[in-house]
């Protein structure tokens, strides 16, 4: 991702059972464990949640683990994430209705 030290950012969009199944809760929950700050939101399709998290690369690659897994109850059938700039933005990391 980056050099050590360096503040990276991850955009992940999750995609299988993760609505209404306390997946952002669970990304929220598992990002602040990691130090990370940003936010989740489903999408309006019903069936995939969007993910927006900086921090440094260790805790990033974390957290892409959890999202491929997920809580008890959901299905991940696919998750697509890409590097991106960080904003510096945020201070705290988000659930969005």
């Amino acid at each position: 991702m980056s050099e050590p030290g360096r503040r990276a950012c991850l955009h992940c969009t999750v995609t299988g059972r993760v609505q209404g199944v306390g997946f952002r809760a669970f990304t929220a929950a598992r990002a602040r464990e990691f130090g990370l700050v940003g936010w989740v939101r489903n999408l309006e399709n019903g069936r995939s949640v969007e993910v927006w998290a900086e921090g440094n690369d260790v805790s990033l690659d974390r957290l892409r683990l959890e999202l491929a897994s997920g809580p008890g109850g959901s299905r991940v059938d696919e998750l697509a994430c890409s590097v991106c700039e960080p904003t510096g933005a945020f201070r705290d990391f988000d659930v969005h209705r």
